[in-house]
């Protein structure tokens, strides 16, 4: 599992990948209410601080940064493993994403939020805290370029 990036006052560019992301998010509600649940069985995305989205992802969560911007932990569920990182903005999250895409990964988004795993360890915690599940390429390689899967 690739270890999640912090993203440094003056230094995120922003692209518009991350923009583009929120913005959907927002028409769905997520952002401020989150989406209901949907044909698929997930639940409406969650929100919260990051030790209320760990206690509802039943995990154990390791603080590794405790930032005004953002926060992160590693998090396991048994044989599960996962970033969780938290933000104070969205433009934060939207820069965050912008940079991460650049290295690939799978991503569960929620309205401040971002998971960070395999994609079996995100799509089973898509089922407890709801979200969209983005596929990123990176630029070394992949084919799922910004592909959302729910």
């Amino acid at each position: 599992m690739k270890a999640a990036r912090s993203v440094r006052a003056g230094r995120g560019r922003f692209s518009g990948r991350g923009v583009g992301l929120l913005l959907a998010m927002v028409g769905c509600g997520s952002v401020i209410v989150g989406c209901g649940p949907g044909g698929d069985g997930a639940p409406g995305t969650a929100s919260g601080s990051l030790e209320q989205l760990a206690a509802r992802a039943k995990c154990r969560a390791d603080i590794q940064t405790d930032a005004a911007d953002l926060r992160q932990a590693t998090c396991e569920n048994g044989p599960r493993r996962y970033v969780l990182v938290t933000f104070a903005n969205a433009r934060g999250q939207a820069e965050w994403l912008d940079e991460a895409d650049d290295y690939g990964g799978t991503y569960l988004v929620g309205g401040s939020w971002v998971a960070v795993g395999a994609r079996a360890d995100i799509s089973a915690l898509r089922e407890r805290l709801g979200g969209t599940v983005v596929d990123a390429a990176g630029r070394h390689g992949g084919d799922h370029h910004g592909h959302r899967m729910g």
